[in-house]
């Protein structure tokens, strides 16, 4: 595999630099540059080679660990399918793949134990184009052959699937409208968290809407032209309005089970095969609509 290199600070080592563009660990990105399967400017490279501009990096092989991945009889919200591709209604609290600490009882798991998926271009994520995170409710699409995981993953790229969701954030938003445009990189003290910054960032913008006012809280919808990691969470925070009930962005510290209340409620695209309209709507969660259903309205 290859990776555009957008370095947008000096002195970035580039097992530093790897380590977070790439979401695995340093001692991984050591191994292999010590088994010089990642190269700049296809010649080999040590771990604290200093990064410029105009490099280029290339990865050789697979990044994923080969994990023996257990198809598993967990209940599905499937709203859609067809030959190529369906679409899920994901409850919160469940993890979209794998990943390190966490094997069991994802969406992944579930879906392999129903189809023979679409492995793309990753050996734990089969199937899967985009994703929302752990205790993120709502839709997403889902790959069933590796033709449409092409197709969708591309459509994915080019911002022709629209994604709408609805979030409760903290504070009265006092306008009707707005637009965050800010990139946003892994915080580098502590790599399971976004920040909007300059450093080996990337543009994200979020447009979000005002559907209602309560006591201290208002009710948005938001609709994303970019999908970078946690952007609705990072992008609300950075503008002083953070999602109730995020436990990593949020205004709490104790936050009760259900996790913060961000829902992907809508998914439009034309289907890549019959070029005809896909359009779904999810209701809130449980959970989530019985908290509006005890709040005062402004």
């Amino acid at each position: 595999m290859q990776i555009e290199n957008k370095i947008t600070t000096e002195n970035v080592r580039i097992d530093q630099y790897l380590a977070i563009e790439l979401d695995v660990s340093r001692s991984k990105i050591q191994k292999l540059i010590k088994e010089e399967k990642i190269l700049i400017n296809d010649n080999k490279t040590s771990n604290n080679y200093i990064l410029k501009a105009t490099d280029n990096i290339k990865i050789i092989g697979e990044l994923d660990r080969v994990i023996d991945i257990k198809p598993e009889n967990i209940p599905l919200d499937i709203v859609y399918e067809d030959d190529d591709l369906l679409i899920v209604n994901k409850k919160s609290g469940m993890v979209v793949h794998p990943a390190a600490g966490n094997f069991e009882k994802t969406l992944v798991n579930a879906l392999l134990y129903r189809f023979n998926l679409s492995s793309g271009t990753s050996s734990i994520r089969p199937g899967i184009v985009h994703r929302i995170d752990k205790d993120t409710s709502g839709l997403l699409v889902v790959a069933k052959n590796d033709w449409a995981h092409e197709k969708l993953s591309e459509m994915i790229k080019n911002k022709e699937i629209e994604r709408i969701y609805i979030a409760l954030v903290d504070g009265n938003i006092p306008h009707e409208t707005g637009t965050v445009d800010a990139p946003i990189g892994r915080d580098i003290d502590n790599r399971q968290r976004m920040m909007v910054t300059d450093i080996n960032a990337k543009d994200a913008i979020t447009h979000f809407k005002v559907l209602k006012r309560y006591n201290n809280q208002t009710l948005i919808k938001c609709k994303l032209e970019t999908g970078r990691t946690h952007q609705i969470r990072v992008h609300m925070k950075y503008i002083g309005y953070p999602i109730y009930n995020d436990p990593v962005y949020g205004k709490r510290k104790e936050t009760t089970s259900f996790g913060q209340f961000l829902h992907s409620t809508s998914i439009r695209f034309k289907h890549p095969r019959t070029n005809k309209e896909i359009y779904y709507e999810a209701p809130l969660p449980k959970e989530f609509q019985e908290y509006l259903d005890n709040i005062e309205v402004k």
